[in-house]
């Protein structure tokens, strides 16, 4: 019988998998072939089984927990600290993804509407600026409950926020922002100060995916805010689909003029709709 010493019996120790170690090593290639292919929820329960098999359920419960801070800490960076509705970089990321693909609107198209408190500035003179916050912070949440499933608000910067709708036409976009609008100005505001009133103007631009472009939606959007600011504020602007021209929405369609020339309306392809 061959006798080994201490440092060889050591070294082929050592070459000896642990158990459960070719399983495991079996679960680790197969989730990082589902991650490869974007299949993140598979390779996860890949991973989550190569790691029970070395390290046991202690493992996995470190796992997981790593996995919800991570979410939260994603999750948080996409927020507004002040009102916890998405933030621009959210926003940029979220256009450039739903715009960027081809069908990744569906064949309604993409709505993009910016919003803007009208005479902000004085409530914060008037009331102060911590006042003001919490203005924004209900107003976001009277947007919020105005839309439909799918759809999303973000803070585009200071009292503005956009509002996107994928999947909805022209006519539902401008629908969905009247609405909007409406409640905003119903709402009870003398709950935060007696004589408080707050409205807004709200610009809606609509277009196709790759054809408009993310940029070119948020323009549009822009400019049509401005178009219902100087009408008189505390109303909707979009295009007429048919004739390109600045249209009010609700009851500021009654209005005699808009002081400001029609501006061209991004491509919005065949089928669009007016209100």
């Amino acid at each position: 019988m061959t006798m080994l010493d201490s440092s060889t019996a050591a070294t082929r120790r050592d070459r000896v998998p642990p158990p459960g170690a070719a399983g495991a090593a079996s679960h680790t290639a197969a989730a990082e072939e589902h991650a490869t292919a974007g299949r993140w929820e598979q390779a996860y329960q890949h991973l989550r089984t190569a790691v029970r098999l070395l390290n046991g359920q202690s493992g996995v419960d470190e796992l997981d927990r790593l996995r919800r801070e991570n979410a939260e800490a994603r999750e948080q960076s996409r927020r507004d600290s002040l009102t916890a509705t998405y933030n621009r970089r959210y926003l940029d990321e979220r256009l450039m993804a739903l715009v960027g693909e081809p069908g990744g609107v569906g064949a309604a198209g993409i709505a993009v509407a910016l919003l803007d408190v009208d005479h902000f500035k004085q409530i914060n003179d008037t009331y102060g600026h911590p006042f003001g916050d919490r203005v924004l912070q209900r107003l976001v949440a009277v947007i919020d409950a105005s839309l439909p499933d799918g759809a999303f608000c973000a803070r585009y910067g200071g009292e503005e926020f956009a509002i996107v709708l994928p999947g909805h036409d022209r006519h539902e976009a401008v629908r969905v922002c009247e609405t909007a609008r409406e409640r905003v100005h119903g709402h009870l505001w003398p709950e935060l100060a007696p004589e408080l009133s707050v409205t807004v103007s709200i610009g809606v631009a609509h277009g196709f995916g790759p054809v408009t472009g993310h940029d070119g939606l948020v323009a549009a959007a822009d400019r049509l805010l401005y178009a219902a600011k100087n009408s008189g504020r505390n109303a909707v602007a979009f295009h007429d689909a048919h004739s390109g021209h600045v249209r009010l929405a609700g009851p500021a369609a009654g209005r005699r003029s808009i002081p400001q020339p029609p501006v061209a309306a991004p491509h919005c392809g065949q089928g669009a709709s007016s209100p």
